[in-house]
């Protein structure tokens, strides 16, 4: 089968590979379908690493998937070939104290599709996942959007972790697919007010669609301000999907007193900083975000009942073939990229 590898920084090479075989009863067989380039994927092709996770070359990358399965071991039961499905990326061990409290999110022994040293991606034809991993999309569902449930699903989770949202007023700085998704979940759950960021255009125009109910660029406006003037008791929440130290310093001045910072972007740096005079004084609670947990299914449903849209977000297509231009586009910001996805069947 054909796979496209990372062979060094910024060098993807359509090669073939060993064919995916299947070899538990629990495992199926995937013909992938879309696979959507997500920013954290830009980090390890243009950097290498992520944090303490470094690649090591040759490696495949991608983690939001849609696929078709082909074959079922015999202990499967909920999904049988021909079934279209979305993807959990997170292949949790089942076993660990993490896991046994429901937080399979975060197991000690985690392997994740296209992270170094866990998992290679699905950025290939065909790949082998564990049964449970695969959740049936109905047949109006486009594999387009079955590959968007990943970064959906983090939307959910990240506003689950905040505070509540009914009647909340809130900040989404960074509008890629993640903060979009935050966005939308935001209103659905009530948010009262959502402030949007971006440095593209075209991504606050998305936002706008998607029911922010302001949106500007740090680029041509002092954020802070504007939205300081709008809600001078200042934000219950800010959601930093962006990874820049910037939006963590405007994060902490917009939010009132007992607000919560929510951690939701990956920084390409190692340390961030905060200025720790106002968030004492106000008492800001800080949330990581790490991926989501157990919120595919919800998020599935929410985009199938027809109460989210994400179609209007995938801005750009691409074939297999067409991997390594996708990749520049995206690592570029070029011509209005929100999300780009690769149509590998």
């Amino acid at each position: 089968m054909r796979a496209v590898v990372l062979v060094g920084p910024r060098r993807l090479e359509l090669r073939e590979v060993a064919d995916a075989e299947i070899a538990g009863e629990t495992e199926v067989l995937l013909k992938i379908g879309c696979v959507g380039i997500c920013g954290s994927d830009i980090h390890y092709y243009t950097q290498g690493r992520i944090g303490s996770q470094i690649v090591q070359y040759p490696f495949v990358l991608g983690h939001e998937l849609s696929a078709t399965v082909v074959k079922a071991g015999g202990a499967v039961r909920h999904v049988r070939p021909g079934d279209r499905v979305t993807v959990d990326p997170a292949i949790p061990c089942g076993g660990c104290d993490q896991c046994r409290i429901r937080r399979a999110h975060t197991c000690r022994n985690l392997r994740f599709l296209g992270c170094p040293g866990q998992a290679a991606g699905c950025l290939s034809e065909y790949l082998v996942m564990p049964a449970a991993c695969c959740f049936p999309v109905k047949p109006q569902t486009t594999l387009e959007e079955a590959a968007f449930v990943e970064p959906l699903s983090i939307g959910l989770y990240a506003t689950r972790l905040s505070v509540p949202m009914t009647g909340a007023r809130v900040a989404v700085l960074g509008c890629g697919p993640i903060g979009l998704s935050v966005v939308l979940h935001a209103k659905l759950q009530g948010a009262a007010a959502v402030y949007v960021t971006d440095k593209i255009d075209g991504r606050l125009a998305a936002a706008r669609q998607a029911g922010a109910s302001w949106a500007g660029n740090p680029m041509k406006q002092d954020i802070v301000r504007a939205i300081t003037e709008k809600e001078p008791l200042l934000l219950d929440a800010v959601f930093e999907c962006c990874g820049q130290q910037e939006a963590l310093d405007q994060a902490v001045a917009l939010l009132k007193p007992g607000g919560k910072l929510v951690l939701v972007g990956i920084p390409t740096v190692e340390r961030v900083s905060f200025a720790i005079d106002p968030l004492r004084r106000k008492e800001i609670v800080v949330q990581n975000v790490r991926r989501q947990n157990e919120c595919v299914q919800a998020a599935l449903e929410l985009l199938e009942s027809g109460r989210l849209r994400v179609d209007q977000f995938i801005t750009h297509r691409f074939s297999l073939e067409q991997t390594a231009q996708a990749f520049e586009l995206v690592a570029a910001y070029r011509d209005g990229v929100i999300k780009a996805m690769i149509h590998v069947s």
